[in-house]
């Protein structure tokens, strides 16, 4: 989509900006449910599911044009941060 203006490429990236949000939370209570199914730590990290979810976003990345380098850099934090979050849960179970 051409914008006219900077003020509707700006709407046009809060709007993309509210969704990937939304996506993000939703995504976060499948973590956490997830960690009720998990019995160990090593579970919780599960360094061969990192690693495979890593390759379909590079791949993804690439078939919709965006860089996999910075697609892959987001998810590797977002990973992280998850991890840590479901081995708190984990932890208090």
């Amino acid at each position: 989509m051409k914008c006219e203006s900077l003020e509707e490429v700006r709407a046009n990236i809060d709007r993309i900006d509210d969704e990937i949000i939304r996506l993000l939370a939703e995504r976060t209570g499948y973590v956490m449910q997830a960690s009720s199914f998990k019995k160990s730590e090593e579970g919780v990290k599960a360094p061969a599911r990192v690693e495979a979810v890593i390759q379909k976003v590079r791949t993804k990345a690439q078939a919709y044009g965006a860089d996999p380098d910075m697609a892959e850099a987001l998810y590797r934090e977002m990973i992280t941060r998850f991890i840590n979050m479901e081995m708190d849960e984990f932890n208090k179970n």
